[in-house]
């Protein structure tokens, strides 16, 4: 296999987001009447937005979009709990001081994938970022990663992807991709 393009997922995978997240929807769940546990936050980490509202039984949208709203506006306050994968970090760097193009494919919203990479002083380490809302069809779905290949016209064969959540490594496999799962403490 000859490397072209590394992707790599954010939330879990290069930063352990888990606390910071949980934090911020508690508050933001508390702000309009209802609760958030850990342990129901732990079985929806990692689904795209509108899954993650579906699996809390939350069908009014007005209700989901003020949840949205705040936890976008409390999710920086909670970036000292951001804890980064600084050995898959410095690799991303490595592979791409020598060629390799390398990506962000998260299911995150763009905004906050984008104030936590400057955060921790990542933002300049990719090639290309893809956020939730750059898709139809969120993971498991392969729809970010095809696009992120396409955009680099790399082969699945010459793509290599970083990811922890069981729907992340089925669209993985789905791209046909090479992929790694990163194992931290949310799996």
């Amino acid at each position: 296999m000859q490397l072209k393009l590394i992707i790599t997922d954010f939330d879990g995978t290069l930063v352990d987001t888990f606390q910071a997240n949980l934090k911020a929807y508690q508050q933001s769940f508390t702000s309009v009447g209802l609760s958030l546990s850990e342990e129901q936050y732990r079985r929806c980490f990692g689904f795209r937005f509108e899954r993650f509202m579906q699996a809390m039984n939350i069908e009014n949208n007005e209700v989901a979009h003020r949840i949205r709203q705040i936890k976008s506006e409390l999710y920086p306050k909670y970036f000292d709990l951001l804890q980064v994968n600084e050995p898959l970090l410095d690799f991303i760097r490595y592979f791409r001081t020598n060629g390799v193009k390398t990506s962000v494919a998260s299911t995150a919203r763009r905004k906050n994938l984008v104030n936590a990479l400057t955060h921790i002083g990542a933002i300049n380490d990719f090639d290309l970022i893809l956020a939730g809302e750059d898709v139809n069809i969120g993971k498991p779905n392969p729809e970010i990663y095809n696009i992120v290949m396409r955009h680099f016209n790399a082969s699945p064969n010459e793509t290599l992807i970083f990811e922890d959540s069981q729907v992340g490594i089925d669209a993985a496999k789905a791209s046909n991709a090479n992929y790694m799962r990163i194992y931290g403490i949310n799996n």
